[in-house]
């Protein structure tokens, strides 16, 4: 509290005396946006992140823009300004561009009225959620008559340590050490000056531990990348062998379907053979069949005539010797015919006795009833051939 009166104070008086308009390099312009900063950080609930814990007073300054609309042209500049990667650059720039505007009393005020919204952000015993809060937002309104232009293209906000000097107000001090009052503003910034300390020592452990961090998540990724290669590597290994069993698959699919088309169209063959043969046979054994039944027709006739010819011998005694002649004849044709047929039954016709045996022949695959001669035949030729 002590802090942000001295340094209000201070930049008026010295802006009064400078005469002009403020740019970023001003010293006491830069201190006091330093105490400022403290102000705002003083009490704040630390947020748990990916990094680990952090504290940033931008989220309060967010709602301004929520309680008073024309606060969101700052936002949204703030938002556009290049440069800026963390919470904390952009609330340093946020002030920056609100004392631009001579709006920063009256934002701070806008905010401080409302610490049912306040308290998500701050602790209780918060400088912002005290009385010593609306204080401070009504000696900012003493910074409505110093002009400003602060350019922060190529300004780091994001990285800037903010330490207060306290030289400029031990100066002050020395002046006024005879009352009082100045004595105590003195103990207040030594008091100060410790607490700035310890809270640098404390951000220098941070800091460390970040850097631990960082460093163990570089070497992670470092590991993951290495691990990563070796797994596209066995991925691109694995593919090359699925393809490869592939070729020689679809090579052995194709040789088995060659064979056994081969095979089927071997089978297709010999059973045409055998239809083929088949055909022949029943074709040969009904012309012998119809040859077989017009000579037996045939020696019907000369039968009946021969018995004719008897009956007319009878009548007859004159005409003996020309009949006997001519039987003689008929009885030699007979015989003759007798013969023919007996030579094509024994070729295709056989008595039941004959035909008992029954032996598979090459050109059928069921067994054929066949004679006796040609069973033993056959017998002998299948003992002499190997199986």
């Amino acid at each position: 509290m002590n802090m942000a009166k001295l340094s209000i104070k201070g930049l008026i008086e010295s802006a009064l005396n400078l005469g002009r308009t403020l740019d970023s390099d001003y010293a006491p312009l830069q201190q006091f946006f330093v105490v400022m900063e403290h102000c705002l950080k003083h009490g704040l609930k630390s947020k748990k992140t990916f990094l680990g814990q952090n504290k940033s007073f931008w989220g309060p300054l967010e709602l301004v823009e929520k309680l008073t609309p024309e606060a969101g042209e700052i936002t949204a500049s703030v938002k556009d300004l290049p440069g800026l990667k963390t919470p904390l650059g952009r609330g340093r720039a946020w002030l920056r561009l609100a004392l631009m505007q001579k709006k920063l009393s009256d934002y701070m005020k806008t905010i401080i009225n409302r610490k049912d919204l306040l308290s998500e952000f701050y602790e209780p015993n918060a400088l912002m959620m005290e009385e010593e809060g609306a204080v401070i937002a009504g000696l900012l309104v003493g910074l409505n008559v110093i002009d400003a232009n602060l350019c922060m293209k190529g300004e780091d906000l994001d990285s800037q340590v903010g330490v207060i000097d306290f030289s400029m107000y031990l100066k002050d001090g020395g002046h006024s050490s005879k009352s009082t009052e100045g004595d105590g503003q003195i103990t207040a910034i030594l008091d100060q000056k410790n607490y700035v300390e310890e809270l640098n020592r404390h951000l220098s452990a941070s800091v460390n531990n970040l850097q631990a961090k960082v460093d163990a998540l570089e070497k992670s990724n470092t590991k993951l990348t290495e691990e990563l290669a070796v797994a596209n590597n066995r991925i691109i290994t694995l593919q090359e062998e699925v393809e490869r069993v592939k070729e020689e698959s679809s090579y052995l699919v194709e040789s088995s379907r060659k064979d056994v088309e081969k095979e089927l169209e071997v089978q297709i063959g010999m059973r045409q053979e055998m239809e083929l043969s088949m055909k022949m046979l029943e074709k040969d054994i009904c012309e012998k069949h119809d040859a077989l039944v017009e000579l037996r027709q045939q020696l019907e006739d000369v039968r009946r005539l021969n018995h004719e010819l008897s009956h007319k011998s009878q009548s007859s005694e004159s005409s003996i010797k020309q009949k006997a002649e001519i039987i003689s004849r008929l009885e030699e044709k007979t015989n003759q015919m007798a013969s023919t047929i007996k030579q094509l039954e024994n070729r295709e016709v056989f008595c039941e006795s004959c035909i008992t045996n029954e032996l598979p022949l090459p050109s059928s695959i069921n067994p054929e009833h066949v004679c006796n001669t040609c069973y033993s035949t056959l017998m002998q030729q299948y003992a002499s051939t190997p199986t």
